[in-house]
């Protein structure tokens, strides 16, 4: 092997060594962030077929107030499956869920309410060190992605229509 050919392959080498340790500190965006995680299988369901992944992949950025996988196990089955069925329902239910701009917890507990994307407003308390978005209690705080952060609620919040 010639020397010119060695340092050819030791820079390529070494190009993708950087591209790849590049791609791997990267964050994920909201959506690849809720599979990855695993306990957002019935929303990361619901935001398809909301058809709402393009959305949540863009650029934001979002405060996504996540309802995970137990969540959504507190609503009965054939409640469930009919707001699943009704996309301008799931549209309205998911979007009510989803903040213009990265809040982070620590501007959250400042808050006593906030515009959703779907037009209403989250009441915010924080009550006994919890914080609480419509009465949902706040589990996990501040998974940050490339276009948002995330934050984990134990139950569905619902708008009022």
């Amino acid at each position: 092997m010639k020397l010119s050919q060695l340092f050819a392959y030791s820079l390529l080498a070494g190009s993708l060594l950087f591209t790849a340790e590049a791609y791997a500190k990267k964050k994920a965006d909201i959506v690849d962030t809720a599979v990855a995680a695993g306990s957002f299988t019935t929303l990361v369901t619901a935001v398809q077929a909301a058809d709402l992944v393009d959305t949540l992949k863009g650029k934001g950025p979002f405060t996504v107030f996540a309802p995970n996988d137990d969540a959504f196990a507190k609503i009965p089955a054939a409640d469930l499956n009919a707001l699943v069925a009704d996309k301008a329902a799931l549209t309205n239910v998911l979007t009510y869920h989803v903040v213009a701009g990265k809040v982070m917890a620590a501007d959250v507990v400042n808050l006593t309410s906030a515009k959703t994307v779907q037009g209403q407003d989250l009441n915010i308390e924080v009550k006994d060190g919890n914080v609480f978005v419509n009465g949902a209690k706040v589990i996990a705080t501040d998974i940050e992605t490339s276009n948002g952060v995330i934050h984990v609620l134990d139950t569905v919040v619902m708008p009022s229509n």
